[in-house]
């Protein structure tokens, strides 16, 4: 396998950017109805691997992996030979190069699993390629990103579905009609969640790139940066350059999942946060182990509560996804409170169900749930052949992960309140406003749509 070089990949890079802002440039426009989508892996990591095989479990064919990593392609392809409908290892494509997935006019649709600061970048590439998305959570870096991945979609007319499964979740949109009913009384105050443990985060020795990897494309729109394997290696989320930490990582699946729940409200019109790197004080990580943010909207509060330290916090097990049983919710590290002026409810992503209750902790209506994976993966399927925008349409989700943006921002800024004009989408603080977006490296800038 041939690694793309430096000066390659930003002469590819550039091209694209400049060359692809016509609509429908390269992939098969529309898909006949009994024609099977042809999809693209974009980083074979642990979590692409996963959602690649589901892709092809709902009726698309993956046909090309692309990853700086020749070992993790290699790995992924015999993971698909295994798993996936239909699939031999020997038949699919490997390449190092990007370019090369959206050169391609044979690829209908792309999985973007690569590191969090480039979802956003791939993203829009590949849209102006003429093709349609996946893309894990959270979609975007900062803010700005967001703004132009919305934009894409809108000017190109392509779909972006974003990989926050529990939009395709029965049980969820059984909560919903719940909250609707009326029954639980108008809602004021709703808890995000995302209470996890953790440790400390130590660097160690930076070692060395592996012979032929290319750093400085892993890289991308990030500054630049000496190799360390740590960093690689997942360590990333520690680093404001690549990512917003848990918070803007687990929590999105938390906060989206509120925000459907309260009928997609819009934008907070504020924000504070308070908190800190306090429980692993004087190690390597940038971000917050502990952080409270609130954000206030014309009739409700929402407060969302996070943290990477407390031992006895766990996400729903997967015995209670998979069975009629309830997480113990208080020590649950992933649920949502919404509190009605009748009756309160608690639900739990990814398959924790849901239960109305009224005091002295009396159950008045609830619901088993199940993993929604399968759900979204198949809605994304046969959203590419119907042309119907997906579960969770990017211009839905734009809210949601610009408010775990917001939070990281208000912290950044001095653990402050900020006031946020939803119609501009800016601060009214300059330090503020310059952590919307970021200049990018020569050649990964975000292109300008329209």
């Amino acid at each position: 396998m041939k690694p793309v070089s430096r000066r390659s990949f930003l002469r590819q890079s550039s091209r694209l950017s400049a060359g692809f802002a016509l609509a429908g440039v390269g992939g098969r426009v529309v898909l006949g109805a009994n024609e099977m989508p042809h999809v693209a892996l974009i980083g074979c990591g642990g979590r692409g691997t996963y959602v690649s095989r589901g892709i092809a479990a709902a009726g698309a064919r993956v046909t090309t992996l692309c990853d700086l990593d020749a070992g993790r392609v290699e790995g992924v392809a015999k993971f698909l030979e295994r798993f996936a409908p239909d699939t031999r290892a020997s038949s699919l494509k490997r390449t190092a190069e990007l370019r090369s997935v959206l050169d391609d006019p044979s690829i209908d649709a792309v999985i973007v699993a690569m590191p969090d600061h480039w979802h956003a970048l791939a993203s829009v590439w590949a849209v102006q390629a003429g093709k349609d998305v996946y893309v894990e959570k959270p979609h975007s870096h900062n803010i700005a990103e967001s703004q132009v991945m919305r934009a894409a979609a809108n000017h190109h007319g392509r779909l972006i579905q974003v990989g926050t499964q529990n939009r395709s979740g029965a049980y969820n949109q059984h909560a919903l009609d719940y909250i609707r009913s009326g029954k639980l009384g108008a809602i004021h105050l709703v808890k995000v969640f995302n209470l996890k443990s953790g440790g400390p985060f130590h660097l160690g020795e930076a070692g060395e790139a592996p012979e032929g990897f290319d750093w400085s494309a892993w890289l991308g729109p990030a500054p630049a940066r000496p190799y360390h394997q740590r960093v690689f290696n997942g360590g990333w989320h520690h680093f404001w350059d690549f990512s917003g930490g848990d918070l803007s990582d687990d929590a999105a699946h938390q906060m989206d999942l509120a925000l459907l729940l309260m009928g997609d409200p819009g934008m907070p019109r504020t924000v504070a946060s308070a908190g800190g790197r306090l429980a692993h004080r004087g190690d390597d990580s940038e971000v917050p182990d502990l952080l409270v943010s609130t954000f206030e909207f014309d009739d409700f509060v929402l407060t969302l509560e996070h943290s990477n330290y407390p031992a006895y916090m766990t996400k729903t097990s997967t015995s209670i996804r998979q069975g009629d049983e309830f997480p113990f919710w208080l020590h649950n590290a992933t649920r949502i409170e919404l509190y009605g002026a009748d009756q309160m409810m608690v639900v739990g992503r990814h398959g924790g169900g849901w239960q109305a209750t009224v005091y002295p902790w009396e159950i008045v209506a609830q619901e088993f749930g199940r993993p929604c994976d399968d759900e979204h993966y198949a809605n994304f399927v046969a959203c590419l052949k119907s042309r119907e925008r997906p579960n969770a349409d990017v211009r839905t989700l734009h809210p949601s992960v610009c408010m775990l943006h917001m939070a990281n921002i208000a912290h950044r800024v001095g653990n402050r309140k900020l006031r946020f004009d939803a119609a501009t989408e800016r601060f009214n603080d300059p330090a503020a406003d310059g952590l919307l977006g970021r200049d990018a490296r020569a050649g990964y800038a975000m292109p300008r749509i329209g």
